[in-house]
């Protein structure tokens, strides 16, 4: 682990403005609002930042307002208010890094935003140049073809092997739309059959082949880069299962520090000249023992609060490289440190439980380490609560009134 007492202490000489996110966006207000910091959140009504006593003042995106339009109306096309004067910008969401990226000329005229350039930020949202630049800096990647219309899909159909994923381009405008991050295809059939679906909603998506194998093949790697190519720390950690299966988030991650996932984790980023905060995804071929990207992320990702437990407080580092503060290389974390959603993870097991993979003790067994929860903490107890009581009472709702009467 770093030696803390080498730092001096942080000085607060910025107010901290966070866009979008949820878990990711809490982890970060609960970390910097400790230490002092002035904290502030913009983001929907489902981040449970809003809640935490760590922030100072928040600011919810009315339903059914476009995230971005609400973030220029408030920070462009009005009067800035007196608390963000000057603050630091963190983006939490890909919303958020779209906006931004947008108007970066006109908001670095009003505050301290990430060093990532914009073009590269737009860059890694969209999929498919992801896989492009990775296969440009020598990563292995998963075979994937570009469809713009269905005759698309008719030119490349002997090619494609099945199943094959439509992956969107941009996720959150997918998921926006159809509530998953991907579909998974079986046949040509349901294949044009679903492309039509997703073409009339105006989605932009590819076809990206399928690589076989349980979730717990899947591991990512994070780091920060500053201008002059330094990298602040190395982390890896890897996934046990996701809820559903082979395309939901995460349910239950270890940390782990895993050599060949850091490798191509760096290589990845110095074959793109990646700047500020990244996350790299992989999942290892069991085909031919290849680690291949999936996706990565320039931004805080929902583990945060894993990666922060584990000893790396990635946003005291970005605050102190932000507000001109000495840094300092963080080696080492807390290993076999697991991040649980336990009422996904329970999700996650009757689907396995169903299909044969997992019985109860070997469910049970493979959560007894050492944990870290995403919204729970016992002196800042509002945000679990208010997560309890959108995404737990509704299941016991639907449990008890499913009951048959007697």
């Amino acid at each position: 682990m770093r030696n803390v007492s080498a730092l001096p202490a942080l000085r607060i000489n910025k107010p901290l403005l966070l866009l979008g996110g949820r878990e990711n966006t809490l982890s970060v207000t609960r970390s910097l609002g400790k230490k002092g910091v002035p904290v502030y959140v913009m983001a929907p009504k489902n981040c449970a930042a809003h809640y935490s006593r760590y922030c100072r003042k928040s600011w919810v995106v009315p339903e059914g307002t476009i995230e971005e339009d609400f973030y220029r109306q408030q920070l462009l096309e009005s009067h800035i208010p007196t608390e963000l004067s000057n603050a630091l910008v963190f983006t939490c969401s890909d919303r958020a890094i779209t906006f931004v990226a947008h108007f970066q000329n006109e908001l670095k005229n009003r505050f301290e935003l990430e060093i990532t350039p914009p073009e590269l930020h737009n860059s890694l949202l969209d999929k498919q140049t992801t896989l492009a630049m990775a296969k440009e800096a020598g990563c292995d990647i998963p075979a994937y073809w570009h469809i713009e219309t269905i005759s698309d899909i008719e030119r490349h159909i002997t090619s494609i092997t099945f199943p094959v994923l439509i992956k969107p381009i941009h996720s959150h405008k997918f998921e926006s739309e159809f509530r998953v991050k991907l579909l998974l295809v079986n046949g040509p059939k349901e294949l044009f059959r679903q492309a039509e679906r997703v073409l009339s909603a105006g989605i932009a998506f590819m076809l990206c082949e399928h690589i076989p194998g349980p979730d717990s093949l899947l591991s990512s790697y994070y780091t920060y880069i500053d201008d002059d190519s330094k990298e602040y720390f190395a982390f890896t950690k890897r996934i046990i299962r996701r809820s559903p299966k082979n395309f939901g988030r995460g349910s239950l991650h270890a940390t782990q520090w895993l050599p060949e996932t850091a490798e191509a984790g760096q290589r990845f980023f110095r074959g793109i000249n990646f700047k500020g905060l990244g996350n790299v995804e992989f999942k290892r071929d069991p085909r031919d023992g290849k680690l291949k990207i999936i996706e990565c992320n320039a931004r805080f990702t929902a583990a945060q609060e894993h990666v922060l437990q584990s000893g790396v407080d990635i946003a005291e580092l970005i605050y102190r490289h932000r507000t001109g503060q000495e840094c300092q290389e963080i080696e080492g974390y807390r290993e076999h440190l697991y991040y649980w959603y336990w009422d996904d993870d329970f999700d996650a097991y009757r689907d396995l439980r169903k299909s044969g993979e997992i019985t109860f003790f070997e469910w049970f067994r493979s959560w007894q380490h050492p944990k870290v929860f995403p919204y729970w903490s016992w002196v800042d107890l509002p945000p679990f609560l208010f997560m309890f009581k959108k995404n737990v009472m509704p299941r016991f709702s639907r449990i008890f009134t499913s009951r048959p009467a007697r």
